[in-house]
């Protein structure tokens, strides 16, 4: 018989206001795509990787960020793009969720060597 594992702890209530720079790998998530679906995909899957990592339903996406995705037509996606990933706190106090999370754009010259990296919210 299996062992019974202890009681599982989900996750927190995320409720603490925190911003991270990462890079989003686009090209595997394209891949397979249609040419004239890829941009519009992009941004889909950008919103799905915020949603993983800040655990917000709520994401909201900079309109450079945008720009920067379809700059080479909806064809031709970056390759991979850096994007810092802000969680806040929703100031409308009707809406559904407590908590939204911002994506904005962070232009690199290379993505060689560059990992996750907590951000100061003084920094910004």
């Amino acid at each position: 018989m299996a062992k019974t594992k202890g009681e599982k702890k989900g996750k927190s209530a995320i409720n603490e206001v925190v911003t991270r720079e990462y890079t989003i790998h686009l090209h595997k998530r394209l891949f397979g795509i249609g040419y004239k679906k890829r941009a519009p995909r992009a941004i889909k899957e950008v919103r799905k990787f915020a949603e993983k990592q800040m655990g917000t339903p709520d994401v909201r996406i900079d309109t450079r960020l945008n720009k920067q995705l379809w700059s080479r037509g909806i064809r031709n996606v970056p390759f991979r793009i850096r994007v810092r990933l802000s969680r806040r706190r929703n100031d409308d106090e009707d809406s559904a969720h407590k908590l939204f999370t911002l994506v904005t754009y962070v232009p690199v010259a290379s993505f060689k060597g560059l990992q996750t990296e907590n951000v100061d919210s003084n920094q910004e």
